[in-house]
């Protein structure tokens, strides 16, 4: 039988990735984890770590004693919720969002949701998916609204992620320019988009890290080096700056300000976009599964209704933000 506390441990040094640290988490010694760790592996008769002085690794056995960890905390998060919500008068329902989804797709939903189900009780997570993913998992919340990028969506039927995704549609980034800007001129004269090479000599503004990431990548194929004057953690204070005559940004267009000020105009293809979904665990059950499966019904008509309303969704190329 393996031990469960054991495992507990061998989830914090895989998390943290140090006996050292693992045992701050934890408040013992890291004598105390290697032990328990070594006896993890005596009863196994095979290593879970593999041990050297930058710290250790997980070997394939300890993986998969970690994604079982994950499993059990998860079982008892949920189990000890279930418990409370049996003694509490109020159902509580934990979404966690990112930041622009929050302010654009969000407040319509929760409100028709809150209008009809007023013995709930909403809590609010702000939180990037890497954050808010784990949360769902881990049973710290019970939905999130999130995004991806490039490649396959974070959770697939028959995954070991626990988590179950629904795709919203995609959220294309879009360059904003000020309105009075050349290029913005420019390019509203014609109906094809501007490749991004055609802008690199423009100074640019991003709203976030990953938005860099992602010009960065473009830029690479197009073989263009862009010039950056600012990159921000806000996509308002990007657009501001955009007002300013600091640069040109390039926005999600859910986290467009829709400024007279401003232009937003598509980048031709093959153009940067994020990938809207949302995420419930798998294990969910009872009425807060089918309360939170009714608000991502919510969330989801949400999103196609936001998407015919989007800048330029019909076709019509660059419109004001």
């Amino acid at each position: 039988m393996i031990d469960v506390q054991r495992l507990a441990v061998l989830r914090e040094v895989s998390r943290r990735g140090s006996f050292n640290q693992a045992a701050l988490a934890l408040h013992c010694t890291p004598s105390a984890v290697s032990q328990q760790v070594a006896a993890l592996e005596r009863g196994l008769g095979a290593p879970v770590v593999e041990r050297s002085t930058r710290g250790v690794t997980l070997t394939d056995t300890g993986r998969l004693l970690v994604e079982a960890a994950d499993a059990i905390a998860a079982e008892l998060t949920d189990t000890q919720q279930r418990i409370a919500r049996l003694t509490a008068e109020r159902t509580t329902l934990t979404v966690a969002t990112f930041a622009s989804g929050g302010r654009r797709l969000l407040p319509a939903a929760l409100a028709r949701f809150a209008a009809e189900h007023p013995e709930v009780e909403l809590t609010i997570l702000e939180a990037e998916p890497e954050e808010s993913l784990p949360a769902v998992r881990e049973g710290r919340a019970d939905l999130a609204l999130a995004y991806h990028l490039e490649g396959p969506p974070p959770a697939r039927p028959g995954d070991r992620s626990g988590l179950d995704w629904t795709r919203l549609g995609e959220d294309p980034l879009r360059v904003v320019l000020p309105r009075h800007h050349p290029a913005a001129a420019r390019y509203r004269s014609r109906p094809e988009a501007p490749h991004l090479a055609e802008l690199a000599d423009q100074r640019w503004i991003l709203g976030c890290r990953k938005s860099a990431d992602q010009l960065a990548r473009y830029a690479d194929l197009a073989g263009v080096e862009l010039r950056i004057s600012c990159t921000a953690t806000d996509y308002e204070f990007a657009q501001s700056l955009v007002r300013a005559g600091i640069g040109i940004a390039l926005i999600p267009e859910i986290g467009l300000a829709r400024h007279p000020e401003l232009v937003a105009l598509p980048l031709a293809e093959p153009s940067p976009r994020r990938y809207l979904g949302l995420a419930l665990a798998r294990r969910r059950r009872g009425r807060v599964a089918r309360l939170a499966e009714e608000l991502a019904s919510r969330l989801a008509g949400g999103a196609e209704e936001e998407a015919k309303a989007a800048p330029g969704s019909d076709g019509s190329g660059p419109t004001a933000c």
